[in-house]
């Protein structure tokens, strides 16, 4: 396995990589450096302890299981919640890795304002006022009066293969691992099954190691009426108010097509960017 590597963006940014993870870190106040270093020494060693558990972490969840690894117990943690539904703990590892940095450097200087960013998942701890986040084509998040938390985006567009079909769910809670594994779940939920716009495939012909091992991802959505994306979207939007309810997280956006939801929060805003 390749070591890991860091590297100063401009803007006083670190960016750490290690195979499929790359997080931007961003950290201001008294004891910066040091947090800084504290962070990259920790991230040499995640990856490696999330490979000696990957194929128990690729299972569907369980409420019994435990790991040995930081992260990987951070991701059960995320994850328990929502079970028995099927999940996996890998529906939260970009947010627990974000979670586990940030923790690591907030604990070598506590008074510090950052955000750990794992490719549009970010943790984030000291913001006093607002934090606002860039979701690329689509527009801007914002949120108001949480102090610390994490924010994550899950969609059949991103990066891992989704159930349904939102063009995107972000989601604003407590943790990056809660948001991560919450934002998963809600995209999967806006969906049409079985209809003939929506082409899928059995998620392990795409990656033969995915944790959706033969279950139906979305590969193609078609033109859909209004009336049926605001079908797709009252179901992602019915699971999103419940887990708001529950104290699951702060607040979801959902969009599919031109349409947008937002779950009623104070927690929570959005600005529609030019798609």
């Amino acid at each position: 396995m390749q070591a890991a590597a860091s590297r100063w963006l401009s803007g006083e940014r670190l960016h750490l990589q290690h195979g499929p993870i790359d997080l931007i870190v961003k950290a201001e106040g008294t004891g910066a450096g040091r947090a800084y270093a504290a962070g990259e020494r920790r991230f040499r060693t995640v990856l490696t302890e999330l490979v000696g558990e990957l194929t128990t972490l690729r299972q569907p969840g369980t409420a019994e299981r435990r790991f040995q690894g930081p992260v990987a117990a951070r991701m059960q943690v995320a994850i328990a919640p929502h079970l028995p539904r099927f999940v996996t703990p890998m529906a939260a590892v970009a947010g627990a890795v974000a979670d586990e940095i940030a923790s690591v450097m907030r604990a070598e200087a506590p008074g510090l304002w950052l955000w750990v960013n794992n490719g549009g998942d970010i943790a984030f701890c000291g913001i006093a006022d607002r934090f606002r986040a860039a979701i690329p084509g689509f527009g801007v998040v914002e949120t108001a009066g949480l102090h610390r938390g994490g924010l994550a985006t899950s969609g059949w567009r991103g990066r891992s293969h989704a159930l349904g079909i939102a063009d995107f769910v972000t989601v604003l809670a407590e943790s990056a691992a809660a948001a991560d594994v919450a934002a998963t779940l809600i995209a999967n939920a806006v969906d049409l099954p079985g209809h003939p716009q929506i082409a899928r495939r059995p998620a392990r012909q795409l990656s033969p190691d995915s944790d959706l091992g033969d279950r139906a991802v979305t590969v193609g959505v078609g033109d859909l009426t209004l009336a049926e994306i605001d079908a797709a979207l009252d179901t992602g939007q019915i699971l999103a108010q419940k887990m708001q309810r529950l104290g699951q997280i702060k607040g979801a956006v959902l969009s599919l097509g031109p349409r947008l939801r937002i779950t009623e929060t104070t927690s929570l805003a959005w600005e529609r960017g030019d798609d």
